[in-house]
């Protein structure tokens, strides 16, 4: 199955929209991390800015300071920021103002070291960004700002057409080439576990046929459903069962069956849309009412059997419906109770639904 899906994957173009899906996510899972590759580039920097001070004696202290706090100012912001578009343009005005304190920085270095500084410093730049969780359009935006601040060939000695100037020039093109390559792998490769992870959860938590959660998926969420109890009102368990839907295979057949299927679970998801509800298995469907009066929960289940019958279709249903109060039930005791009051609306002509009653 993984193989399969991985094929599948590796064959298709990845739509925008999931692109997007995918560097929200990517930007909120490496969130610390991306504040941490932060604060770590500002502790370099002023390291490296107090040894240049000390070495070269320089007299920028005001405009240090003034770097300093513009860093620190990005660092909170990225901590409160959490939509990837916004971080990406954070990112960018954080490696502007690297970019511009290292040029500050280089001055007190005697002239001929400058170039290979610059070198240095545009390399852990961009090996950096290649971690980050950047856009592709975000990424070469950095390349772009640290070998425009941080060109060796500007406001230095070196000159592109002497020998030291050509090897400086070939390292820029091999990094600048390894890092977009590294990137352009990290980025595919986490892509394609992001979209390979969505659809192994898809196909263990969603009915293939109606899709619609399935029976794992509810168990799932209205055990924790019942584990956190609603602050005002009820809960309640409903089991929807399709009349007759034996006789429709049998009559019509198995794909005629299936469109019933879908159409009822498009109805249920329609009615039912603020609450918890799957295909239990076969022709049954459970739906979870939480924090629900019991006016609330009559009323629901009546608009799905009148939704359900009213339905004009060449091959009409029906459903019998069953109700149960959760109280201090288990979830698996709630389902038996459910279960034995949709059989009562079976056994009292179906296309209703009942209450559970203890006696």
């Amino acid at each position: 199955m993984y193989k399969t899906i991985e094929n599948e994957v590796t064959k298709q173009a990845t739509p925008k929209a999931l692109q997007y899906e995918f560097y929200q996510y990517d930007v909120e899972r490496l969130h610390n991390f991306s504040g941490l590759i932060y604060i770590g580039g500002i502790g370099i920097w002023v390291l490296f800015d107090l040894i240049i001070g000390f070495i070269g004696d320089q007299r920028h202290y005001a405009l240090s300071l003034l770097l300093v706090v513009l860093l620190l100012i990005t660092v909170g912001v990225q901590r409160v920021a959490r939509k990837a578009r916004h971080f990406h343009l954070l990112n960018l005005v954080y490696v502007l103002m690297i970019c511009l304190g290292i040029r500050l920085g280089i001055e007190g270095l005697p002239a001929h070291l400058h170039p290979t500084w610059l070198i240095l410093s545009a390399s852990s730049i961009l090996y950096s960004a290649s971690v980050l969780p950047l856009s592709r359009e975000a990424f070469f935006g950095v390349l772009g700002i640290a070998w425009v601040v941080l060109n060796p060939f500007m406001m230095t000695t070196l000159s592109l057409f002497d020998f030291s100037g050509t090897m400086v020039l070939l390292s820029a093109v091999f990094i600048s080439a390894l890092t977009i390559y590294t990137y352009l792998k990290l980025r595919r490769s986490k892509l394609h576990n992001y979209i390979m992870a969505k659809l192994l959860i898809e196909h263990a938590y969603i009915d293939t046929l109606t899709e619609i959660p399935n029976r794992r998926a509810f168990m799932t969420r209205a055990s924790n459903h019942l584990s956190t109890p609603p602050e005002s009102g009820e809960c309640y368990l409903a089991m929807v069962d399709v009349d007759n839907f034996k006789k429709v295979n049998d009559v019509y057949g198995h794909d005629i069956g299936d469109e019933v299927l879908k159409r009822i679970a498009a109805d249920i998801k329609h009615i039912m849309a603020d609450h918890e509800y799957a295909r239990l298995g076969g022709e049954e469907f459970g739906v979870y009412l939480s924090g629900v009066t019991q006016a609330d929960a009559e009323r629901l289940v009546n608009t799905l059997c009148q939704r359900v019958r009213e339905t004009s279709t060449h091959h009409p249903a029906t459903v019998s419906v069953g109700v149960t109060r959760i109280e201090t039930d288990t979830l698996h005791a709630a389902l038996i109770k459910a279960d034995h009051a949709m059989y009562e609306s079976k056994l009292s002509g179906k296309d209703r639904y009942t209450f559970f009653r203890p006696d």
